[in-house]
């Protein structure tokens, strides 16, 4: 064999296993961007696979923040890391925001010849730059995300290939960092969505404490009135005026601490949920029949102020529900102040369970809940969106978020909700939640 032909075929066997690597170096790539959420960890091994790759001494990643109007160093890996992470950069400034500008890779073999780099930013970190490739970071509709600069290859000069590859690392970055960004995105939108929610429970469970203080505050100034006409002697006139207040206060008292630490409990998951800890249901047997006592309690003081008649017509010998207590409560809640909402005086809402523990889920094996009222019915076309993100109310400056709350809880309960309703007849809605749960 010639000794032009062995050179050629050490030539191809280098070529090979610079692929070779490249391959690798790409798999590597894509499987920790298919693994990683966290927008920090993504780009510190998107980096480091690309200096590793090409054998370069630093490199970045540049995004722009459209808020601020800059490119910003948000990821360093080098010598220069502490000092270059955060820096700005006006989106016409330097080679960064160049390519920025026109989406175009870049390769600049010798930075002394390069009129648009930036100097200032090397002497201000006191760090050389001799060679770069600069890729372009575009989303998936090619707008312009920003930039990823590889610096200082060791081993000569910077290849065909090295190019190649960085452009292709360079798209699934870009990528990944975009999906990352869906991922807080959908994230906040959630955050978002569970505030409301609690906003919603807050303001329905202040009702009812807010207008027992009221009836108290009225009895408590009529029997004042009363004390103050009584003679001291006259012992009868005192009961008798004292008598409906010694009655009602206790239960208000209790209505109120209760109400209370609902709302407490309510607004701690704010903070939890802002902590990133949106709780997810936690189920436990509870007795179903004493948990519609509990919400009836603070919704019979607003059903009476309506002069609404609020009945309940328990089931008996229910069997334990397994049921996150508080979501459960928040449904039932929700479902029985949305019916006292739909009536006008006169008109009774009324609550009732039972359960059919016989046969397999959905035709047995569940308990029931249903609350009934005579008010004015619902629309199809609103009775069609109940319980989905869609929902829309019919009282004036209604959101619907009541009706998506108690769907919420439902289907996180893998349970039904049906519902029957005539116009200016009344509506029936139906909860069944099934006794037996699949722990899988």
């Amino acid at each position: 064999m010639s000794d032009a032909a062995a050179a050629r075929i050490e030539e191809l066997e280098q070529k090979l296993r610079e692929r070779d690597e490249q391959i690798r170096a790409i798999q590597r790539i894509t499987v920790a961007l298919g693994a990683i959420v966290k927008q920090q960890e993504l780009i510190r091994e998107a980096l480091e696979v690309s200096l590793e790759l090409v054998n370069a001494g630093a490199g970045s990643i540049i995004l722009y923040n459209e808020d601020r109007d800059k490119l910003i160093f948000t990821h360093v890996v080098g010598p220069t890391a502490d000092e270059l992470t955060g820096l700005e950069l006006d989106p016409g400034q330097g080679i960064a925001g160049a390519v920025f500008r026109s989406g175009e890779l870049r390769v600049s073999e010798d930075m002394t010849a390069e009129k648009e780099h930036d100097r200032q930013v090397g002497e201000q970190v006191h760090y050389i730059t001799k060679n770069m490739v600069t890729v372009p970071l575009k989303s998936v509709e090619g707008e312009p995300i920003g930039v990823m600069q590889v610096l200082n290859k060791t081993d000569g000069i910077i290849t065909e290939p090295d190019v190649n590859v960085l452009a292709i690392l360079g798209a699934q970055i870009a990528s990944a960092i975009e999906t990352s960004r869906l991922h807080e995105q959908a994230r906040l939108a959630e955050v978002v969505q569970f505030i409301g929610h609690i906003s919603h429970d807050v303001k329905n469970m202040v009702t009812p404490v807010q207008t027992g203080a009221e009836t108290l505050q009225f009895m408590l100034d009529d029997m004042f009135s009363g004390l103050a006409a009584c003679s001291v002697a006259d012992a009868g006139e005192l009961e008798r005026v004292t008598s409906e207040v010694r009655e009602f206060y206790p239960e208000m008292i209790s209505i109120i601490l209760d109400g209370s630490t609902n709302v407490q409990d309510r607004t701690k998951e704010i903070s939890d949920c802002i902590k990133g800890m949106i709780s997810k249901p936690s189920f436990a047997p509870l007795d179903l029949n004493e948990l519609v006592d509990r919400v009836v309690r603070p919704l019979g003081l607003v059903a009476e102020s309506r002069k609404i008649t609020l009945a309940v017509e328990p089931g008996e010998g229910l069997p334990p529900v397994v049921a996150d207590e508080k979501q459960l409560y928040n449904a039932i809640y929700n479902l029985a102040n949305n019916a006292l909402q739909a009536c006008e005086e006169g008109a009774t809402v009324t609550i009732s369970t039972g359960a059919e523990p016989a046969g397999s889920w959905p035709e047995g094996d569940y308990a029931w809940l249903a609350v009934a009222d005579t008010g004015s019915g619902i629309p199809d076309h609103v009775r069609e969106k109940l319980f989905t993100d869609d929902a829309i109310s019919t009282k004036p400056g209604g959101t619907g978020l009541g009706t998506r709350i108690i769907g919420t809880v439902v289907r996180a309960h893998g349970g039904t909700i049906t519902v029957d309703s005539e116009l200016g007849v009344g509506t029936t809605m139906t909860v069944r939640l099934p006794l037996t749960r699949d722990e899988g």
